[in-house]
């Protein structure tokens, strides 16, 4: 049964996201539980280490969904890709030089956007999603989706994002992902 209640929406900056680490953390460790993901705790551990550098990123943004409570519900990160970025080396087809040339102003890169399960369907991915992105300036925004979240790649598609590639993120033994790419232009 979803959960009804006034969702309110917070836009952040790195250190108040770092501050907020433990709502993301309860966020993403329940996003991502089940399946196609089946994070373990050393999975939700390992992506929390990189959280404070990710955080440190002069241009990071987050945003936080709260219900009227106050429980952390949904939430939504990334930043800028700069020139260095390795998110084109991931791909396991190459693309176009054109395409994979960044600036940290062109791309920003969506790391991280979840719902939690009792409160999905109520529109609250697309609202962090649109508050995440507004006044960024970017071309266009690029993120790693699992094929297997359904809806996650449904929602993406209604959205404008378009697949452009597929990736095998952290090793050769991880699960393929599709890249998706908005242009915002």
């Amino acid at each position: 049964m979803a959960q009804q209640g006034v969702i309110a929406l917070e836009r952040m900056g790195g250190s108040a996201a770092v501050q907020a680490v433990d709502a993301l953390r309860l966020i993403y460790a329940e996003a991502f539980a089940g399946p196609p993901y089946n994070e373990t705790e050393d999975d939700v551990a390992a992506a929390f280490r990189r959280f404070p550098v990710q955080a440190r990123n002069p241009t990071f943004r987050a945003t936080l969904a709260r219900c009227e409570a106050g429980e952390p519900v949904g939430m939504a990160y990334g930043f800028p890709l700069g020139p260095d970025t390795g998110w084109w080396d991931e791909l396991t087809e190459p693309v176009p030089e054109d395409m994979r040339r960044e600036d940290g102003h062109r791309t920003f890169g969506l790391m991280e956007l979840a719902v939690r399960g009792p409160w999905r369907g109520q529109g609250i991915a697309r609202r962090l999603h649109e508050m995440l992105l507004d006044g960024i300036g970017a071309e266009r925004v690029l993120l790693n989706v699992h094929p297997g979240s359904k809806a996650a790649s449904a929602a993406y598609r209604a959205w404008g994002y378009r697949k452009i590639g597929e990736a095998r993120l952290w090793g050769e033994s991880a699960d393929l992902h599709d890249v998706m790419l908005l242009d915002l232009r």
